[in-house]
This record gives C-alpha cells, sequence and structure tokens, in this order.
C-alpha cells in the first residue's frame, strides 16, 4: 500500500511482485514550467490473477484492459499477457516524456546559441534535474524486465513481446543517458557567454571612465584656486581648456572603438 519503491521483480510463492515507475511530463508552477512527475504501478502476477495498484496521475490502466479485452487470443496467454500490456504502457510513457524533454533541450540550445543576450542557466539546471528524475524512473526497470523472461510462469510468445519492450526501453534510456553529454556543454558555453558579456560590460565603462577622467583632471587642477596661476588671467585660457579637454576626449574614444571596447 505504500509508494516510493525502486523498480524490481520478486516472487513470493507462486506470485510475482513487479514495481515499475510511471512519468509523465507537465506544466507545473505560475510560469509554467515543465517538469517530471513519476508515480508507480505495482502488480501482483498468480497463476490466474493480476491485481495492479497504482500511485500518481500517470500510468492509467483503462486503455490496457480496453485493448486487452478486444483481442481474446493475446489475452488467452493468462496473466502474463497483462504484465507485457502494462509494462508496455509504461514504456511508452517514457519514450513520450523523454521526447519532449529533448524538445525542451533543442529550444534551451537554439537559445543559447541566438544573438539575443538570455540568461538561460535556470532553465537548463531544472532540465538537468528533470533529467535525473527520468533517469531515476528508467534506468532501474532493464533487470526486472530482462529477469522476466526467463521465468517460467511467461509463454513463449508473451517472451518475444518482452524483449521487444526491454529493447524499447534500452533505447529510451540510452537516449536519456546522452542528455547529460548535451547539456553540460550547452551550460559551459552559456556560462562561457555570461562571462565575455561581462568582461564587454566592464571594458565599456572602463573605457567611458577614462574618458571621464580627462576634463575631471584638467577641471581638477583648475579648481585649486592658486593665486598665481596665468592660464586663468588669459583672454583665451577657457576656450583653450575646452579645445584640449575635446580633442583628449575624442582620441581616446577614437583609440577605445579602435580596440573593440567601445
Amino acid at each position: 500500500m505504500h509508494a516510493h519503491q525502486r523498480p524490481k521483480l520478486e516472487r513470493y510463492d507462486d506470485v510475482h511482485f513487479v514495481v515499475m515507475k510511471t512519468v509523465g511530463y507537465v506544466s507545473s508552477g505560475p510560469g509554467g514550467a515543465e517538469v517530471v512527475e513519476t508515480g508507480e504501478i505495482m502488480l501482483f502476477c498468480g497463476p490466474d490473477f493480476v491485481v495492479t495498484v497504482r500511485h500518481g496521475a500517470h500510468g492509467a490502466l483503462g486503455p490496457v484492459r480496453r485493448d486487452l479485452e478486444k483481442d481474446p487470443a493475446r489475452l488467452a496467454h493468462g496473466p502474463a499477457a497483462v504484465l507485457h500490456a502494462v509494462t508496455d504502457r509504461v514504456v511508452d510513457g517514457y519514450v513520450g516524456v523523454a521526447d519532449a524533454v529533448m524538445e525542451d533541450i533543442d529550444e534551451v540550445e537554439e537559445a543559447v546559441f541566438s544573438p539575443e543576450r538570455t540568461d538561460e542557466s535556470r532553465r537548463i539546471y531544472r532540465l538537468k534535474r528533470e533529467v535525473i528524475q527520468l533517469k531515476r524512473a528508467v534506468g532501474p526497470l532493464a533487470g526486472p524486465l530482462r529477469n522476466l523472461t526467463g521465468r517460467r510462469f511467461v509463454p513463449a510468445e508473451i517472451k518475444e513481446y518482452l524483449r521487444d519492450v526491454e529493447d524499447h526501453l534500452t533505447r529510451v534510456r540510452e537516449q536519456v543517458e546522452s542528455y547529460d553529454e548535451l547539456l553540460n556543454p550547452i551550460l559551459q558555453a552559456h556560462m562561457t557567454q555570461v562571462t565575455v558579456a561581462d568582461n564587454k560590460d566592464m571594458r565599456k565603462i572602463s573605457a567611458w571612465g577614462a574618458i571621464f577622467m580627462v576634463p575631471t583632471a584638467i577641471a581638477g587642477v583648475y579648481g585649486m584656486n592658486f593665486d598665481h596661476m596665468p592660464e586663468t588671467r588669459w583672454q583665451y585660457g577657457y576656450p583653450m581648456i575646452l579645445s584640449v579637454i575635446s580633442l583628449a576626449c575624442f582620441a581616446l574614444y577614437r583609440g577605445f572603438r579602435r580596440n573593440g571596447w567601445l
């Protein structure tokens, strides 16, 4: 009756107990950010019965039952056919969520390498957290699925179906594991872009500060109010100082523009 168990396969006398994680990619929070939500499906498979206990809003089994009831030949294989149908449904859910996460990774990658300056670090870290959540659900199911194909209560035809489900799970697991390899360089590239942008801003601030230092320094010299300052009594002293300030500031501006600081 309690959830939060790892995917596993156990045997109690003639009853097999299977635990699988279900996943869903849903919007959460005011920003509409999508997160991976997990649930669980527990199956008790006996010689002539199957009991399922579902935790969470994902992995509804109503469609699975309707599909099985429409296929009496498949249902004739007994509880193993139900077990295969449920595992196939769960793994299909993994495929859908993995594809949705991949779309978000593509969007983040496009935003990071776009000419517009955006802050994607929060979204990248969120995606890394969702990938870890998905990996915890997908990875541990490989062992129980592999063990199921060796159980005597599973008919040979259902074993073939389970191997097909195992192949799908392997592809999803490899796909999810590759997401970390994609997100790490994307994060590094984004942080590098942020550092470069900050350096550009600092260069601009330093350049403008150097330009404004010229009139500040000259005005500071002539603002000391000494009695013996001939330039202050000269008729053309004021225009000359303004001309010197203008020429010095213009020369600095041209130099900084030429070096890419402005």
